[in-house]
């Protein structure tokens, strides 16, 4: 809501960030090896590139106008950048990720684009995403109340964790916003309408 990009000194005694840019309609950030920064722009729909110093950046994905063509975003919120600069992108309000290669002008649909809804081939308002170094991606599949697994390539994924309603039980959640995996392969998820954060672990 401050619409801005801060940087923080991990130095000790560091009192106060840097803004690195505003007026701009962050939600989702990411970083490759390379120190380029990835930033999602709610409002413009897209997703662009960033040097350190560089307030102006390159469109990565989508930037032509709301909309589910391949080349468009709309709402896009959280972003993975994987090898090669790919990026992988929540495409909010069309209910799908999409992946962008490096220099492509439209996306690939990867996961979801089938409308809103909780068949296995559907998504519904995704939000945080992991995808491992063979490809396969897991999206935290907020409405549906469930953590999906979609390996490369496949047409429909499979839920992982959760997909049980909206509950408070061990095996539910109620909106997941945020997932991660530990080393061992312990999977961790933001429950965040339960206000909890649970682990669990994958086969």
């Amino acid at each position: 809501m401050n619409r801005r990009v801060v940087r923080w000194s991990r130095r000790s005694g560091t009192t106060q960030g840097e803004i690195l840019m505003d007026n701009i309609g962050c939600w989702g950030l990411a970083m490759d090896d390379q120190r380029y920064l990835y930033i999602s722009d709610g409002g413009k729909d897209e997703v662009r590139r960033y040097q350190i110093e560089d307030n102006n950046g390159t469109i990565v994905a989508g930037g032509n106008g709301k909309g589910a063509g391949l080349n468009q975003l709309n709402w896009p919120t959280h972003i993975f950048v994987g090898q090669q600069q790919t990026v992988y992108v929540s495409d909010n309000w069309n209910h799908r990720v999409m992946k962008w290669k490096k220099g492509a002008k439209e996306g690939i649909v990867v996961a979801g684009g089938q409308g809103k809804g909780n068949a296995l081939t559907q998504l519904s308002d995704p939000r945080v995403l992991f995808v491992d170094t063979l490809g396969t991606l897991y999206v935290a599949d907020s409405w549906n109340h469930r953590v999906m697994r979609w390996l490369k390539g496949a047409k429909q994924g499979t839920v992982i964790v959760g997909g049980n309603g909206r509950g408070e039980g061990a095996n539910q959640f109620n909106f997941p916003l945020g997932l991660s995996f530990d080393r061992d392969g312990n999977l961790y998820v933001v429950d965040h309408d339960n206000h909890r954060v649970q682990r669990f672990s994958i086969e």
